[in-house]
């Protein structure tokens, strides 16, 4: 089994100035999803499913990919990226200023996330559950005997993209790979928009691990469209 998540494209984050909660693709986040398909599509291993996040850029990422592989998506809402405050209408520059401020908070009070928004603790909880479930769907679990960080795996023949999240894909990428997770994991598990990071089921003491193969891969973008 393999598992290639995929960063959403670049996303206007405001329009005239104003934040938008549910930003679309920029021009250039468009050509970032269409060569990342192409490039998918190309591959030699058939794409076996296509799962999306509902965020309106992550559909619109997954769609050349959905055309191209003749592969429908199917979206889970729990891989959507972790929930801000309620900023809709606000200036960019004042939704700017209060992401530099909170940069500055205690370790304690990134667990708490920002003040009207979703806790890390509770979006870490989201985003490993919908990721043990979407696996077990797929014949993916843990490990009966409870030995930590190994899987059991029926169907090896499998080849899912995860249309995602920067923090989302990090923290799907932690908790796969068994690393103590931190209140910030976009930061130290960095992703540039329609990365690739992929990770492979591994038979191994008796089991399968997953083991990181690429990531933050973005060869298939020349260097004027890679952003972050």
């Amino acid at each position: 089994m393999e598992l290639i998540f995929v960063r959403h494209g670049e996303p206007a984050w405001a329009v005239d100035g104003i934040n938008q909660p549910d930003p679309f693709l920029t021009e250039r986040g468009h050509e970032q999803a269409r060569l990342a398909a192409q490039r998918l599509a190309n591959d030699d291993d058939p794409v076996s499913e296509i799962i999306v996040s509902p965020a309106q850029r992550s559909q619109q990422t997954a769609e050349p990919l959905a055309a191209a592989t003749r592969v429908v998506p199917t979206t889970v809402g729990n891989l959507v990226e972790i929930q801000m405050p309620n900023w809709e209408g606000m200036p960019e520059e004042a939704v700017v200023k209060l992401f530099h401020e909170a940069r500055d908070r205690d370790p304690e009070d990134w667990w708490d996330g920002l003040a009207g928004g979703e806790s890390f603790r509770d979006f870490h909880h989201r985003i490993t559950a919908a990721m043990l479930d979407l696996l077990a769907q797929r014949g993916v679990t843990q490990d009966s005997m409870g030995r930590p960080h190994l899987w059991n795996v029926e169907a090896q023949r499998q080849r899912i993209i995860i249309v995602a999240h920067g923090g989302t894909n990090a923290v799907a990428l932690g908790w796969l790979l068994g690393v103590e997770p931190t209140p910030w994991e976009w930061e130290r598990l960095v992703l540039g928009h329609c990365s690739m990071a992929l990770v492979r089921a591994v038979p191994l003491a008796g089991a399968h691990i997953f083991s990181l193969r690429t990531f933050n891969d973005v060869e298939h973008l020349p260097r004027g469209l890679r952003t972050r």
